[in-house]
């Protein structure tokens, strides 16, 4: 099993978290299925940016991001040389250290 860390954020995450997940799965289903409650307004479809993500270890391990993704991208807020939308990366076998952006621009949140 791949482990990704998830750094501190004050409202999603508060104490960071440390998860197993299964190579082929999103990062963004992986933290949904483990309760971090990462938006994704578009119900991962790479038609927003809300799940963005700033991948600080294993960056160079994933595959690259497609056309769409960077599209989207070029919108997310805080974009940074390792951002990518969490519901386009596919999970390999190299852990992986993600931090969550301070914000979204999501208008409507998915959350409950």
């Amino acid at each position: 099993m791949t482990i990704i860390k998830v750094y501190p954020h004050p409202e999603i995450c508060p104490e960071g978290a440390e998860i197993q997940a299964k190579p082929g799965d999103t990062v963004c289903e992986t933290l949904l299925d483990n309760k971090i409650s990462i938006e994704h307004a578009c119900e991962l479809s790479c038609a927003c940016t809300t799940c963005h993500v700033l991948v600080r270890k294993g960056f160079s391990d994933l595959d690259d991001a497609s056309e769409a993704e960077e599209d989207m991208l070029d919108k997310a807020w805080g974009l940074e040389a390792q951002s990518r939308l969490s519901c386009q990366v596919v999970i390999g076998e190299e852990d992986l250290e993600i931090e969550l952006p301070k914000y979204t621009i999501n208008m409507v949140s998915e959350q409950n």
